[in-house]
C-alpha cells in the first residue's frame, strides 16, 4: 500500500506526493482500477480517476482507482477513505469496523513508502522504506487486534504503522516483480 487516495475527490499520497491522473482514456483507467481487486468486487464497484471524478458508478460500496504517477490501482472498501482523510488531514482516525484495501496488480511506479512514519515522504537510513508487490490491507476496528502481530515488511503478513491512528494489516499475495 503505498501512496493512497481519498475516496472524498482529491488524489492524495500517504509520501504526500500528488500527481495527475494516469494518461489514457477512460476504457484504460477503468481498466487499470479493475485491475486491483477480484473481479468479484471491481465489477460492481465505483470508479474514481484521483481526481473524484466519476468513471463509472457502482453499487457494492467499493471504489477503485486507476494507476496513478505514485500509486498502483486500489479498491477501497468503507473505512479506506476516512482513514485516508484523516491521515491527509493529519488528523485522529478511531476505525469502527473492518475495512480492507485491495492492491492486486501492486504498486505499480510508485515509490514505497516508510513502514513506520505515514507522513515521510522519502527513504532515509531510519524509516524502513518498503515497496510492495500485490497485496491487500486490513483496517481492524480494535488495535488490539494487532497485539503480538510482525513489523517486520519481510513477512507475508506484518502491521504497517504500528502505534500511529493509521495502522493496519499488510498481506503480501506475491513478490514485486
Amino acid at each position: 500500500m503505498r501512496a493512497m487516495i481519498v475516496t472524498a475527490g482529491a488524489m492524495v499520497f500517504f509520501c504526500g506526493v500528488s500527481g495527475s491522473a494516469l494518461a489514457g482514456d477512460k476504457g484504460e483507467k477503468i481498466a487499470s482500477a479493475m485491475s486491483a481487486a477480484p473481479a468479484a468486487i471491481s465489477a460492481n464497484a465505483k470508479i474514481e480517476d484521483g481526481q473524484g471524478k466519476v468513471l463509472r458508478e457502482g453499487d457494492n460500496g467499493w471504489v477503485c482507482f486507476p494507476q496513478q504517477p505514485n500509486v498502483g490501482p486500489m479498491c477501497n472498501s468503507g473505512e479506506w477513505g476516512a482513514m485516508m482523510a484523516a491521515l491527509m488531514g493529519q488528523k485522529p482516525f478511531a476505525p469502527t469496523q473492518l475495512s480492507v484495501s485491495y492492491m492486486l496488480a501492486g504498486e505499480g511506479d510508485a515509490i514505497g513508502v516508510s513502514n513506520i512514519d505515514p507522513y515521510a515522504t522519502a527513504p532515509t537510513d531510519d524509516n524502513d522504506w518498503v515497496k510492495e508487490g500485490p497485496h491487500l490491507m486490513i483496517i481492524a476496528p480494535d488495535a488490539t487486534m494487532l497485539e503480538g502481530m510482525s513489523t517486520d515488511p519481510n513477512d507475508a503478513v506484518y502491521v504497517m504503522w504500528k502505534d500511529t491512528p493509521y495502522a493496519h494489516i499488510m498481506v503480501r499475495i506475491a513478490e514485486e516483480e
